[in-house]
């Protein structure tokens, strides 16, 4: 019996470590949140409000940042499914309409992600001083793309991520204020004056799922 007893337990503690081991991960398909950003050479900073909606493959990004000691603002809705990305000027009641010939890529950690450690954010000391995640890493071969990601161990919800490029070098992403949901679903939508624009002549065609995230 005590043999038995002894053996339940060394199975429930095996099932407990694999349990506690980090998985890839994907994160809320709904959520808002904000986001800073630095691109390459840290020419350009840029502070970002973004509404992401993994279910219908549409992002909504207001940004706004300094390039080159100039700032600048810019209003992107992205829609994935139809193959369009819209440049909104609300103060100009203009839009700017591109074929977007990319696949949506998901927040997520992929499947071939190695786990670099897990680590407590702040403090472990008490309850609520820290926050728990997980580093990761990787490649994206087709788009000639490495990357190094931190996400929350419970929700999987983007920390930081750095994105080193072959053409443009790093893009480094921090993550905050995210709420999981969409409060406004007419973000995702373009706004009236946009349904009699054109879209552009296809030499401006986005290619480039990084290219679609970065100021145009």
């Amino acid at each position: 019996m005590h043999l038995l007893i002894s053996l339940s337990v060394c199975l429930l503690l095996a099932v407990t470590a694999v349990a506690q081991k980090p998985h890839p991960c994907k994160s809320p398909p709904l959520m808002v949140g904000r986001a800073s950003v630095i691109y390459p050479k840290g020419e350009t900073y840029v502070s970002e409000r973004f509404t992401y909606d993994a279910l219908g493959k549409k992002i909504r990004v207001r940004m706004e940042g300094v390039e080159h000691n100039h700032s600048f603002y810019e209003d992107v809705l992205m829609l994935f499914g139809e193959g369009v990305i819209y440049q909104i000027s609300y103060r100009n009641k203009t839009c700017t309409k591109k074929p977007l010939k990319v696949p949506f890529q998901p927040i997520e950690i992929p499947q071939n992600a190695t786990l670099q450690a897990q680590i407590i954010l702040g403090s472990s000391s008490g309850p609520g001083q820290g926050l728990l995640v997980n580093n990761w890493m990787g490649e994206i071969p087709e788009q000639k793309v490495k990357y190094f990601a931190t996400f929350t161990e419970f929700g999987c919800i983007p920390v930081s991520t750095l994105y080193l490029t072959h053409k443009d070098g790093w893009l480094f992403s921090s993550f905050f204020n995210i709420l999981v949901g969409i409060d406004d679903p007419q973000d995702l939508i373009p706004p009236d004056f946009c349904d009699t624009t054109k879209p552009v002549d296809n030499e401006q065609v986005v290619t480039d799922f990084f290219e679609a995230l970065k100021k145009n």
